[in-house]
């Protein structure tokens, strides 16, 4: 293919793309005419690739300034409590929870939307986002029982003596872009095929599994890939001691994937990179190999630091290689995963629901010390319940759960919030004064929905048409990933209000709450609606969806708001006229002589009438006359006869503007 040729597909010109492919990796030299067709069309998929990065990096650096104040601009004054969640923290200051987040990032702090940050944190990153922030006043006993639970662990970990500490099974995250093969390496790995019950090939949310390689056990935690997921990722990579970076080796460096490279980085998690489908035809791991090198990544067969395995997912070829990756980099990080078994047991909780038949259940990673039947279980100082029964990840029942150990855990009067730290109290009778305020305040922390704040314009409050939704879902870690993609939805004329949200099935409630709210709709997420409820629902006109695929719910809250816009009225002016004589007044309509002065007088336009500069009233034109023809239309300089349907009456000198007004539905732009 010609030089020219290829760059006026690419839509530049032949210098242009001469100069650019040796940034992009192609050496064909600086005079040359033609290439081979094989290399013009790696060429023409790198260009646009690399164009698309580019826009993409534009649309970061926007999204990184939105919200941000302008330098010098006054501050506003907002006052925080000693220890907020990340989602209120963005709520006292009117911002998206993603920009909050964001911002986070960007000082090496991964905090998911319902975790709690402390006055120091907040206050830095309120300054930065152009705020000033002031603490409310709080006893010393409130500010004991809302200390921050990482904090809380790393004491835990600190407090114990070098003697004591043995190896653990190591805690491994496998992350990166959505459809990568995340889910089908872990199958592979684990020889199960989890992948096959999930909806639409996502993991839906966090599970933790083990398994057994040279006779070392290793912790797996499964982060889904979709980006609704970010916040989840998060609280994967800060349980995690090791992380499995999966990278499609046909579809390089994307979106997601760059995005688990900030939060293994910001979490200095050492990894390995798994160039997942290498059996492909298309895969060109050289391409994506230059990719990772260019968001900081240099793996080992190009010199640098970091080890990759090559792998195909699908037909398990590189699985053992990957493994044994896995197990070096354990092997040079062993003083970093190291705990006491001997001691009372911590751990953190990376998943947490109600079980119709048990009640309460969550699953943690046992971090320090054992956790046993019947220890009491205690969260931030208080009384969460106690051991009844313990699950290892097949299901079987245990009776005591190592370091490094994923357990799913009977017994809790209360469901945890997913991140919590767990540990087993020295003396559970001084948990018990805590338990019944602290319970009652969790419950409302967990089921409460966060109002909204009204947007204010410059005339005062602006008045949106929202749409409540009520939230029910399986597992919290659903829940906080669908309230994330809710929070994407922005827009001055409608909003999305959670009036309730919790875990669990449907319920009588649901529906009169959302009966009394319209207009409204109930999401039931990989939960049950019984039948009479949803009699119920159809009795009292409450729509109730149910969906087992999370961005269904968001499809469907997008084409609901749609529903909501008020139609959008667009004015085209067409022409100004005077009035020359009048001929005719009938009540409500008159026949004038008209002068045309600029544009131009349409029939059926209609127009604004004023009378000495001032706007007095407003009409039709009913019909236009030139000569003794009807015409449709008349042109600036010239005169005709006019029509006029309205209740004000012209006076010779009035000035009629014609415009036409038309009505166009209005769509919310795309969020995804």
């Amino acid at each position: 293919m010609n030089v020219t040729e290829l760059a006026r597909r690419l839509r530049v010109t032949p210098q242009q793309l001469l100069a650019k492919l040796p940034e992009l990796g192609f050496d064909i030299g600086a005079r040359a005419i033609k290439v081979d067709d094989r290399t013009a069309d790696q060429i023409y998929k790198k260009w646009l690739e690399n164009a698309r990065r580019e826009r993409l990096r534009d649309q970061l650096v926007k999204q990184s300034q939105v919200g941000a104040k302008e330098p010098g601009a006054p501050k506003t004054d907002i006052k925080l409590p000693s220890v907020i969640s990340v989602r209120d923290f963005a709520g006292k200051m009117n911002l998206p929870v993603t920009r909050v987040i964001q911002q986070l990032m960007k000082a090496g702090i991964l905090a998911s939307q319902n975790e709690r940050i402390d006055f120091m944190t907040a206050s830095i990153i309120a300054e930065e986002l152009g705020y000033t922030a002031t603490p409310e006043s709080e006893t010393e006993k409130e500010l004991q029982q809302t200390s921050d639970a990482e904090d809380r662990l790393k004491q835990i970990m600190t407090s114990q003596e070098a003697t004591t500490l043995q190896e653990r099974a190591p805690v491994v995250v496998v992350m990166g872009h959505v459809d990568h093969g995340k889910t089908r390496t872990l199958d592979a790995i684990r020889a199960t095929h989890v992948m096959e019950g999930e909806s639409g090939g996502i993991t839906q949310h966090i599970g933790a599994y083990q398994v057994e390689k040279k006779g070392k056990k290793l912790t797996f935690i499964d982060t889904p890939g979709h980006e609704a997921f970010t916040v989840m990722r998060s609280r994967g990579a800060k349980v995690a001691d090791i992380a499995i970076l999966v990278v499609a080796a046909d579809d390089g460096v994307q979106p997601q994937t760059k995005e688990a490279v900030n939060i293994i980085q910001a979490a200095k998690l050492p990894f390995v990179v798994a160039l997942n489908k290498i059996d492909k035809p298309d895969a060109d791991p050289n391409r994506v190999m230059g990719q990772l090198a260019e968001v900081g990544i240099t793996v080992e067969e190009w010199g640098g630091k970091t080890p990759m395995a090559k792998i195909s997912a699908k037909t398990g070829q590189g699985i053992d290689d990957l493994l044994e990756l896995v197990l070096l980099v354990a092997e040079v990080e062993k003083e970093r995963i190291m705990s006491n078994p001997d001691t009372r047991a911590a751990g953190t909780i990376i998943e947490s629901h109600v079980d119709k038949g048990e009640g309460p259940v969550a699953t943690a990673i046992i971090q320090n010390g054992t956790l046993k039947r019947n220890d009491w279980l205690g969260i931030s100082g208080t009384a969460y319940g106690r051991v009844r029964m313990m699950r290892d990840w097949n299901g079987k029942p245990m009776e005591e759960a190592p370091p490094g150990t994923p357990v799913k855990i009977l017994g809790f009067k209360i469901a945890p919030a997913v991140g919590d730290i767990m540990e087993v109290p020295a003396d559970p009778k001084l948990l018990e004064q805590k338990k019944a305020r602290t319970s009652a305040r969790q419950v409302t922390e967990t089921l409460t929905a966060t109002k909204q704040t009204p947007v204010e314009g410059e005339e005062g409050e602006v008045k949106k048409v929202m749409l409540n939704v009520i939230l029910k879902t399986d597992v919290l870690g659903s829940l906080e990933a669908i309230l994330g993609t809710l929070e994407k939805i922005k827009h001055d004329l409608v909003g999305v209000e959670v009036i309730q949200r919790g875990l669990g099935n449907v319920t009588e409630a649901d529906i009169e709450r959302a009966a009394n709210s319209k207009p409204s709709v109930v999401y039931g997420f990989n939960v049950m609606v019984p039948t009479p409820i949803e009699v119920m629902a159809r009795d009292k006109t409450v729509d109730v969806k149910k969906t087992k695929i999370i961005y269904d719910i968001f499809d469907d809250v997008v084409a609901r708001l749609n529903a909501l816009l008020p139609q959008e009225k667009i004015i085209t002016e067409l022409g100004t006229g005077e009035v020359a004589a009048v001929f005719r007044t009938e009540p409500g309509r008159m026949v004038v002589g008209m002068r045309v002065k600029t544009g131009k007088l349409a029939a059926e336009a209609k127009v604004r009438i004023y009378r000495n500069e001032e706007i007095i009233g407003d009409g039709v034109i009913e019909s236009l006359q030139s000569g003794k023809s009807a015409v449709k239309e008349v042109g600036a300089g010239t005169e005709c006869g006019l029509s006029y349907k309205g209740k004000i009456k012209l006076q010779v000198g009035d000035r009629l503007d014609a415009y036409t007004e038309e009505s166009k539905a209005r769509k919310l732009e795309s969020f995804r």
